[in-house]
């Protein structure tokens, strides 16, 4: 895909539970197998925090995704993925567990859009901060956002290695 500033041709939207098939193949294309979330768990996760699952759609396909549950944990835990009964809509942290853009969409922006869409988000929300896991190789993309490597992770996610990555937004410490 052209960088023929396509940001300004992107639209982010809250997903809803009729986006399940294409957030599952868009997830089945951007993760490998054994780290994918499959249709079940997406179905769940549109049920349970459809707030915190948004779009991100060109010419009225779905290109990208964030998606997340809300905790009052600092870092991310393997049975959150599954087990969407762990989201608490009044949580102090917004977590993030995928960041999914198609291939021939990447380098143009869109998961920075999606990215910051939820971070104001969850600074509207009145949120403490977000978390996430993420592989050595991304860690520097996500400091560029104020994340932190907290080093790393508990998860086994996929039976890769994890890294804790913790923003906290210091007007909502408490």
């Amino acid at each position: 895909m052209q960088n023929i500033n396509i940001k300004t041709h992107i639209k982010i939207i809250q997903a809803s539970p009729a986006d399940l098939d294409a957030v599952t193949a868009v997830e089945a294309v951007c993760f490998p197998a054994a780290e994918a979330a499959g249709r079940q768990s997406f179905a769940h996760r549109l049920a349970a925090f459809p707030e915190s699952f948004f779009l991100a759609v060109h010419n009225g396909q779905i290109i990208g995704f964030i998606n997340g549950c809300v905790t009052n944990e600092t870092t991310i835990r393997d049975e959150m993925y599954e087990d969407s009964s762990l989201h608490d809509p009044k949580g102090a942290y917004q977590s993030i567990f995928g960041l999914d853009v198609l291939p021939e969409y990447r380098n143009c922006g869109i998961a920075a859009l999606l990215m910051e869409h939820m971070i104001g988000d969850a600074r509207a929300k009145g949120r403490r901060g977000l978390i996430l896991t993420c592989k050595d190789r991304l860690i520097h993309y996500y400091e560029k956002f104020g994340y932190k490597n907290m080093g790393v992770s508990a998860s086994v996610h996929g039976g890769a290695v994890w890294y804790d990555m913790l923003l906290e937004f210091e007007d909502q410490k408490s």
